[in-house]
């Protein structure tokens, strides 16, 4: 079975939209690690155009956040600012999917979480240490997570954990080797590469591919403006920060 993975759309309809007509044909099955809404100015249309899909989907922090799951005073001014513009926005019905989301699932020889499995909405796995810790937190072979919105497999190799960081169209062979791995984000990376960041993941063949898709960053960028959303987030979409 070949699956779309991806993360942290942030209500990013262009970027999303980009993502499934870049990867169209080539999946049977979405996985979403989580963060649907969030900074972006199309919270609604991203759960709608997920939900025609088969998928799953995690809750993230921005998720829980909208839904007064999380104290927003932990989240800087311009995040606080779009959870409340989000929430402000939000139909009955985008809430009451959001809210049956789950923080993890295992599917098998896969663990999914949105942030990691040790905190699974708030932590970052930034780093080797941190990676470190949280293969205590899984049994299974491999960890899927995102949030930190940078593309990464952190490979445990003799007890030392080993980061590789992907170049587009990089193919992995998932073999015996315990790994942690993050797509990206769709809708808000933070790489220095403002394309979309999302992986094609096959099942028979055990291996992970790397994609990025360019989107109208500005079309993003205009009705984020319309919605009065602080202007670092708008800029950083262009620089993918």
């Amino acid at each position: 079975m070949s699956i779309l993975i991806i993360s942290d759309i942030h209500a990013n309809l262009a970027a999303f939209q980009a993502v499934l007509e870049d990867a169209a044909g080539q999946w049977d099955t979405i996985w979403c690690l989580g963060d649907l809404v969030g900074y972006g100015p199309n919270p609604n249309e991203c759960v709608n155009l997920l939900k025609e899909h088969d998928h799953i989907s995690l809750s993230g922090n921005h998720d829980w956040a909208v839904l007064d799951r999380l104290d927003i005073h932990s989240f800087n001014d311009d995040a606080q600012y779009a959870v409340k513009w989000t929430q402000s926005v939000l139909t009955d019905e985008t809430r009451t999917y959001l809210e049956t989301l789950p923080t993890a699932l295992i599917k098998p020889p896969f663990t999914l979480t949105h942030a990691s499995p040790r905190q699974p909405v708030w932590e970052y796995i930034l780093d080797s240490y941190t990676a470190a810790i949280n293969f205590e937190y899984f049994d299974t072979p491999y960890c899927l997570v995102g949030h930190t919105h940078v593309p990464v497999i952190f490979n445990q190799e003799n007890k030392q954990v080993v980061p590789y960081r992907p170049q587009e169209h990089d193919k992995a062979q998932l073999d015996d080797t315990r790994c942690i791995i993050n797509p990206g984000s769709v809708g808000q990376p933070r790489d220095a590469d403002p394309r979309a960041s999302y992986a094609l993941l096959d099942t028979d063949k055990m291996t992970w591919e790397y994609r990025r898709v360019a989107y109208p960053i500005a079309e993003t960028q205009s009705q984020m403006r319309e919605s009065g959303m602080p202007i670092k987030l708008i800029n950083r979409l262009e620089h993918g920060w």
